[in-house]
């Protein structure tokens, strides 16, 4: 038999139990298996039941987290040790190890698997300030968020935990670019990405992978190379298109947030393409926006009365008649309403737009 590829067993870990059965560690599989499949198939047949407790569901995707987390770190110290059954015939017991030869490249591979968790491979590289700041921004974000959603109620905080995904993957990019350069003998600065930013401001110099990452966030990556009213503009749609979608309940429109997303993160890739070949130009998303602002106040106004007719006069009416249920009716044609005048108006706009041409170009 031959001997396990750490690799593979380091990805399908990700599958709790599974690396570590591909390991020939069944004791282990079979715990971290269980643990975390067992609350999942448990919760699938609560919900499917109907009669189900949320607070013990919520308990239940919190022990099946932390079983998944504690397997994937489980192997993660495991391999880091640099060792791997070599075959079945020497293995007697569950976790009977054998030490693999060294080899010339042996600090590469516990580097980037450390950096899986932030800051962890940086502290293998002896970078403890640079690691120290990755570590306190995930996981301070990661703890603040929640924090702040559980204290105050509400669940809408907890979105903003898709800047750790950026964090991570800046994190571990990072870690593999300080590995590189301590390979090639380069020296290292332990300092702290911080300072990266810093220094990069008083440069004038753009990094294209920090620009790169921020363009996760619809607009981030523009403002960060300068492109001020661009990166405003291309954030605001998208926020303010989550938001309608939201309050309006235009649910069929809902295709629209994917293609702003998708518009602006390619577009930021463009324009850092761009930099350091040509001067980059501040043209906004949408130009003719800048010169009618009346616009956005007219939506801003239409939106205020909205709110207001949907959290204080329906209810009044709702107490005055409470026969006819008022705001029910609302709610159930207003969607309607709203998507056949948005439908029939750019219906028109495109017909008369279209014969308007025709008619210039003879």
């Amino acid at each position: 038999m031959q001997p396990k590829n750490p690799m593979t067993a380091l990805l399908l870990s990700f599958i709790p139990g599974l690396g570590h059965l591909y390991l020939n560690r069944f004791v282990r599989a079979v715990m971290y298996g269980c643990g975390f499949f067992g609350p999942v198939a448990l919760i699938f047949l609560l919900l499917v039941s109907g009669g189900h407790d949320e607070e013990f569901i919520v308990l239940l995707l919190i022990i099946a987290f932390l079983i998944g987390v504690v397997n994937l770190i489980d192997m993660v110290i495991y391999l880091v040790r640099g060792r791997v059954p070599s075959s079945a015939a020497n293995v007697s017991s569950v976790d009977e190890l054998t030490p693999v030869p060294p080899r010339a490249d042996n600090d590469r591979f516990p580097t980037i698997l450390l950096s899986i968790i932030p800051g962890l491979g940086h502290f293998h590289l002896g970078l403890m300030q640079r690691g120290l700041s990755f570590l306190i921004a995930f996981f301070g974000l990661l703890a603040m968020v929640f924090f702040i959603a559980v204290t105050t109620a509400r669940s809408e905080f907890l979105a903003f935990l898709f800047v750790l995904p950026i964090i991570w993957l800046y994190a571990m990019s990072d870690c593999v670019q300080q590995l590189n350069r301590k390979q090639r003998g380069d020296a290292l600065m332990d300092r702290t990405f911080f300072e990266d930013f810093q220094e990069s401001r008083s440069d004038g110099k753009k990094s294209k992978m920090i620009a790169m990452f921020l363009s996760i966030v619809p607009g981030a990556g523009h403002m960060y190379l300068g492109l001020q009213k661009r990166g405003l503009q291309l954030m605001a749609a998208f926020l303010f298109s989550i938001y309608i979608m939201d309050v309006l309940r235009l649910s069929i429109f809902l295709f629209v947030i994917p293609i702003l997303w998708f518009y602006s993160f390619f577009d930021a890739l463009q324009q850092i393409s761009k930099q350091g070949r040509e001067e980059l130009k501040d043209v906004p998303f949408v130009e003719w926006l800048v010169h009618n602002q009346k616009w956005v106040g007219i939506v801003l106004l239409v939106l205020g009365l909205y709110h207001v007719t949907d959290e204080m006069l329906l209810r009044v009416l709702d107490r005055m008649i409470p026969k006819i249920n008022v705001s029910s009716l609302f709610h159930q044609y207003f969607q309607t309403f709203v998507v056949s005048v948005i439908l029939i108006g750019g219906g028109l706009r495109l017909l008369f737009g279209s014969k308007k041409r025709k008619g210039e170009g003879r």
